[in-house]
């Protein structure tokens, strides 16, 4: 991913997400931390306290962001033939519900990589994951409708 759309996607999951110096517990109940960092997949370092300062916060969402891109490097590979937008919508989905749910998409995910962004965009919508996070998901599938 370009460095500049990077920083646009990071900017995007700082809001989707929020961010947190202390821990609280997500939806599920799942202890998290920073930028929407699941501690019980990948604890904190050893040594790193709660609050978290602004350099431990980036510091975990670098390392979750590079899981993310290995993730969809290797289940996705044409990831990264989409559009610098659509990108960040893949990205973010895979970063919200983690690979293995995202892989479940598959009809949703045939659609984006024939092009059918209006199909892969309804797919979004016509989900559990939509009627979670809303707001999220209706601007995400937006980006992916209009590749803008």
């Amino acid at each position: 991913m370009r460095a500049e759309n990077l920083q646009k996607l990071i900017a995007e999951l700082r809001r989707d997400e929020g961010v947190r110096y202390s821990t609280y517990n997500d939806t599920k109940g799942i202890p998290t931390v920073g930028v929407g960092h699941n501690l019980q997949a990948k604890p904190l370092p050893t040594g790193w306290k709660c609050p978290l300062n602004d350099v431990q916060v980036n510091s975990l969402l670098d390392d979750d962001l590079a899981d993310v891109f290995c993730d969809l490097d290797r289940s996705l590979p044409w990831w990264s033939d989409l559009n610098d937008v659509r990108q960040r919508v893949l990205a973010n989905m895979a970063f919200n519900l983690g690979i293995t749910k995202l892989l479940g998409f598959r009809n949703t995910l045939a659609a984006m990589r024939q092009g059918k962004f209006d199909a892969a965009a309804d797919g979004m919508l016509n989900s559990a994951w939509a009627t979670q996070v809303k707001v999220r998901a209706n601007r995400l599938a937006d980006m992916m409708r209009k590749g803008a």
